[in-house]
């Protein structure tokens, strides 16, 4: 007889009206008490297991919950904390090592896995603090008293913990304190009376998973002894090679994501152990679609012969969708019956175990889901002229008319070490103010334009005072880089409640690709003619690239990502050549998102970074040889992809580097990449100041090791974050650090 329950693996954590944005501002802001700012916290967590326990579920994930980053949570209670940090306690550490303060830099922030979510990197060094696990077992504690014996601790693995740390001691022994320290926590959940903790482990599916497998037998084995059932979590891909001595760690259960990756091939081959909980993550945690009736069905048929006791879940944590598809009800019915977000997932969850128990019901429902779908199909727009423009590319088309070296000679002369920004500067309550006004009618299309034409002009007039040597616009009449463009895309839906979490207080609402894209008219041009009107220095043309305009959206499941980024792709095209059109000599084209995609399998990479790669070479390839082609990229590592973004061949290529101690800078110096490089020297995500002298030493080190002539300087990312008091006087020093460095050069002689 087989044994069906349900489970969680993560829940969002904003709040439905991102009540913990506001708190957590409002608290940086000294408008909000700490108290006030957990009290919320709290509310919000209590609100989410609520929901999952309406929804019928058996097995509920909690502790995830976290006022800026879980990694950053789990350093922090195992007392992995940098010295510049240990005179500090309690928030006041908590959002220095997550944002930085002035004299003492943030910890370093990155990609979680292929999401667009960041995590903190923990530094582990020689010197721990004392674990202090209060916190989680007070939260465990708390939500037993609501949820009873579904409450199911949700823990960060430590060998992924480790697999994404910045690692200054070695394995051995960081792992054998870990070890020591986990046990402890363990003991600690098994005197709450827990009746099983979730383990997450999401570093299995990496391609190097079996260079540690040494290592978590060890630790898993030292784990079982403290006699709490241990359910072993993975996601976001299949175990590949680690899938045979995985199943056979010493724990009761081991959850695997059949969404993406070859996990069902994989049990076919190798089996899987009879005494052993499966745990079935069907339901995709990270796209907003409804699962669709006869290929989920038809899995799930396939899986439950393997295991007598089946554990339905969502793929991954449902963090990565928005909260509730029934808010968005200016959505087609027809778009908005086949959406799924968290609330819909947990329903979707528990009508799969249904179905799997025989529920008549349960087949009355997915017969209905059907329905929905085929009302879909005959809606979704198509456009036949972007597929014929696709089929007739040429391999002249993915390419600039002249190599680099030829162009380089064309394009705009500026200074040694030019500055600039990388295109947003701050999104004051005022600027958000006057797009709602206009959104809801409150003025005129003439009105809304000629104030954001005031903003236009402020900036301009800033950047001139600053000193800066090429400008942008401001980006003022921009929500976000990627809804901007895709509001004005067909092919792409827009959600009013759909917002994710993308790191600490900030949040994005993707939009939605559910048919052809296409781009009915210029997105840019007439705000870059009223910049560049207004000075006689260059104005960049700001654009989101294709890949970063997919990966940041929710694309369609029935067309191959590397279609809809060359579909995209189309579009930019169009909007490069009109903007050259209107005299833009420098033209950038963000795709801070291109490794964000890269498959966590190594020997996938290549298929992915061909069709990406070719997607911004085909947005590019129109400029004239004399338009400078920039690109953005951050947070991201880029040593072992160097090849591909040497082909992307853009002129220039600006990075994050104040997070990464010189890392990305370094990566890209010893790979003998010849194009130019914008050396990120301002923490965009710190509130912190930098002072001339720090950027001076970020800039000798990019002069160390790059041809003087190929660099740039410029802030790591946008400042649509940051406050106008923080960011001007940070650019001045920034444009103060270009100008020493351009004089110790005149000086040496060099």
């Amino acid at each position: 007889m087989i044994q069906v329950q349900t489970a969680t693996l993560g829940y969002p954590r904003i709040g439905k009206n991102r009540e913990l944005k506001k708190a957590l501002e409002s608290f940086w802001n000294g408008t909000v008490s700490a108290a006030s700012l957990v009290q919320t916290a709290q509310a919000i967590a209590t609100q989410n297991w609520q929901t999952q326990l309406a929804a019928g579920i058996d097995r509920i994930g909690v502790g995830d919950f976290s006022l800026y980053d879980p990694v950053l949570d789990w350093s922090l209670r195992l007392g992995i904390i940098p010295a510049r940090f240990q005179h500090l306690t309690g928030l006041e550490r908590t959002f220095a090592m997550a944002r930085g303060r002035e004299g003492i830099p943030a910890l370093e922030m990155t990609k979680w896995f292929d999401t667009n979510y960041h995590y903190l990197v923990p530094e582990i060094g020689e010197v721990w603090q004392e674990p202090d696990f209060s916190d989680f077992w007070a939260t465990v504690e708390r939500a037993k008293g609501i949820l009873g014996e579904r409450t199911t601790p949700i823990v960060l693995g430590p060998l992924t913990l480790v697999r994404l740390s910045r690692l200054e001691l070695d394995l051995e022994t960081t792992l054998t304190r870990l070890s020591e320290r986990y046990t402890l926590l363990l003991a600690g959940l098994k005197n709450l009376g827990v009746l099983e903790v979730q383990i997450h482990e999401p570093a299995l599916v990496l391609g190097d998973a079996g260079h540690f497998q040494k290592f978590y037998q060890s630790a898993y084995a030292t784990f079982q002894a403290v006699g709490l059932p241990i359910h072993l979590v993975t996601y976001f891909d299949d175990l590949g090679e680690a899938f045979p001595w995985v199943i056979q760690l010493p724990v009761a259960g081991i959850s695997l994501d059949f969404t993406r990756g070859q996990n069902l091939h994989l049990l076919r081959r190798y089996g899987f152990p009879g005494d052993l909980c499966l745990g079935v993550g069907i339901v995709d945690a990270r796209n907003v679609w409804q699962i669709q009736p006869d290929t989920v069905m038809a899995t799930l048929q396939a899986i439950q012969t393997f295991s007598s006791h089946l554990r339905i879940q969502p793929s991954a944590s449902l963090q990565f969708v928005p909260y509730d598809s029934r808010r968005e009800t200016e959505l087609p019915l027809p778009l908005r019956q086949v959406l799924s977000f968290a609330e819909q997932k947990l329903a979707e969850v528990k009508l799969l175990a249904q179905m799997l128990q025989g529920d008549v019901q349960a087949e009355s429902e997915l017969t209905t889901r059907r329905s929905y779908w085929e009302a879909f199909s005959a809606f979704r727009p198509s456009h036949p002229a972007v597929q014929t423009r696709l089929d007739h590319l040429q391999p002249r088309d993915f390419e600039r008319s002249l190599p680099y070296a030829q162009r380089l000679t064309q394009q705009p002369v500026l200074p040694l070490f030019p500055t600039t920004t990388i295109g947003s500067f701050p999104q004051t309550p005022e600027i958000r103010q006057l797009r709602a006004q206009w959104k809801r009618g409150e003025m005129t299309q003439q009105e809304y334009e000629a104030a954001i034409d005031r903003e236009i002009a402020k900036c301009i007039r800033y950047q001139e005072e600053i000193g800066l040597d090429v400008l942008v616009h401001g980006e003022f009449e921009r929500t976000d880089m990627v809804e901007f463009f895709a509001q004005q895309l067909s092919g792409f839906a827009f959600t009013q409640h759909g917002w994710v979490q993308s790191y600490g207080s900030r949040c994005v609402r993707p939009p939605i690709i559910y048919g052809d894209i296409a781009r009915p008219h210029p997105m840019t041009v007439r705000e870059f003619r009223v910049a560049q009107s207004l000075t006689p220095k260059i104005v960049k043309g700001m654009l989101t690239g294709p890949v970063t305009m997919l990966n940041w959206s929710f694309p369609r499941i029935d067309l191959p990502r590397a279609t809809q980024a060359l579909q995209i792709a189309l579009a930019l095209r169009d909007e490069v050549a009109d903007l050259e059109a209107a005299g833009a000599r420098i033209i950038q084209i963000d795709e801070p998102a291109l490794r964000e995609g890269l498959p966590l399998k190594p020997e996938r990479w290549d298929e992915y970074l061909t069709w990406a790669v070719d997607a911004f070479r085909l947005a590019a390839g129109i400029a004239q040889p004399a338009t400078q082609i920039h690109t953005h990229m951050c947070y991201s590592e880029f040593g072992d992809i160097i090849r591909h973004i040497e082909r992307l061949d853009a002129d220039v290529l600006s990075i994050e580097n104040s997070r990464s101690n010189n890392e990305t800078l370094l990566e890209i110096a010893d790979a003998g990449y010849h194009h130019q490089v914008g050396n990120g020297v301002y923490d965009v995500h710190s509130p912190a100041i930098p002072t001339t002298e720090q950027m001076v030493t970020q800039l000798q080190m990019g002069v160390a090791h790059l041809p003087k002539e190929q660099i740039w300087v410029n802030p790591d990312c946008g400042l649509k974050t940051r406050r106008w008091e923080e960011v001007l006087p940070a650019l001045k020093n920034m444009v103060a650090a270009a100008k020493i460095l351009r004089e110790e050069v005149y000086v040496s002689g060099e």
